[in-house]
């Protein structure tokens, strides 16, 4: 009797992802989960062909071939593309790591651990609401900051923060107000933003691993930063400065690093690699690193910000290894041009109100930047002091 009451909990699978992922969960000698065991689910009914085909011939499961599952079974019920040529189980295991990024906390389970439900354990997040399941801008955060984080944009969860901050301290959903900040830096990585507007997101949270950073100007960021991150910048340093334009440039640049290595050893120089990371980060709250950085980045546009990177990769400068992709390499297999849907469930979509982001990308359509920058607290143009 019970089995009989098993609901059907399925889509539209004229795409046949649902019947493949059957298949998979059958591969590898796993069973789905009961709700799609269901007479007519296709994951039911490509478990069933699975099982007929494989036989003794399974793959065993690792921890990340699970996940892996799981996530493509989440993308499937809420009708998201998953590219499965670049979300892989082996990609999965490289987003693992020990705390999550926004509130710092140490996660409670990782990901695909059946003993869940805290708010501290780990998620796979799309920090791109209108990408699908695809490599560059899948992170790992914990419950809490993924519940959070909702469909709100990088520009909200900056809002957030200042209400916060207004209101006297606090939390919403979870998160105090720098863990809302640290989201929407995390969020305008993967965010296209006009240079200008890019250039002034101070960097809260440096970017986890495999994220691709979209804005040219967010990425010499993390380069500058990242080069305290281990002894020896002493010497990297020189090399940078070489690949920067001659005079006033170089000449900030200077002023910036020296006042961000400043606030960095004042936060007692680390040697843990995350609490080094967190000193980076908090490195940037303070006011003058700010805007020494802006001063220096405002002198550059995004294509020269490209260059720099590339030149600055071809001089081994970075600390780990980087790939640069264009904008649309960044994106391959994102399914932007279904806002993230199949092509099936993109119709159940499409007449959706076009985000904060997109238009901010296109100041001439809506908001200008400069006031979009007022309202996010961004200072526009400031003077820095003894300049």
């Amino acid at each position: 009797m019970a089995a009989q009451r098993i609901e059907s909990d399925w889509h539209d699978d004229s795409t046949g992802d649902g019947f493949e992922l059957g298949r998979d969960y059958a591969r590898h000698a796993l069973t789905p989960p009961a709700e799609h065991l269901g007479p007519g689910n296709p994951v039911r009914q490509g478990w069933d062909a699975g099982r007929a085909r494989f036989a003794q011939r399974t793959s065993p499961a690792g921890e990340h071939t699970r996940l892996w599952l799981q996530l493509r079974l989440q993308a499937w019920r809420e009708g998201r593309h998953f590219e499965l040529l670049s979300v892989t189980p082996n990609y999965l295991g490289q987003l693992a790591t020990s705390h999550c990024p926004v509130t710092r906390r140490k996660f409670s389970s990782q990901p695909g651990d059946p003993r869940r439900g805290a708010a501290a354990d780990a998620v796979i997040a799309r920090l791109h609401d209108d990408a699908g399941y695809a490599a560059g801008h899948l992170a790992t955060l914990s419950r809490v900051a993924g519940q959070a984080r909702a469909e709100r944009t990088w520009d909200e969860s900056m809002q957030q923060a200042q209400r916060i901050e207004a209101a006297g301290g606090g939390q919403v959903d979870g998160l105090s107000g720098d863990a809302w900040r640290r989201l929407g830096v995390l969020l305008s990585f993967v965010t296209p933003l006009p240079h200008t507007l890019a250039a002034r997101v101070p960097l809260l949270v440096l970017p986890p691993n495999r994220l691709h950073l979209r804005n040219p100007i967010q990425a010499l960021q993390v380069l500058a930063t990242r080069m305290l991150a281990r002894s020896g910048w002493s010497a990297r340093m020189p090399a940078l400065l070489r690949l920067l334009p001659r005079g006033c440039a170089q000449q900030d640049f200077q002023r910036f690093f020296i006042a961000l290595l400043a606030r960095v050893i004042e936060g007692g120089q680390p040697t843990d690699p995350l609490r080094r990371r967190w000193a980076l980060e908090d490195a940037w709250r303070d006011t003058e690193v700010q805007q020494l950085w802006w001063q220096f980045a405002l002198q550059l546009d995004a294509e020269q910000a490209q260059y720099l990177m590339e030149r600055a990769a071809e001089a081994g400068l970075f600390d780990q290894r980087v790939v640069l992709h264009s904008d649309e390499q960044s994106t391959d297999g994102w399914a932007l041009d279904t806002r993230g849907y199949t092509v099936t469930a993109c119709n159940a979509v499409a007449d959706m109100p076009t985000p904060l982001w997109q238009i901010a990308a296109s100041p001439a359509r809506g908001v200008p930047i400069a006031a979009m920058a007022r309202q996010l607290s961004l200072p526009w143009s400031q003077p820095v002091a003894g300049a």
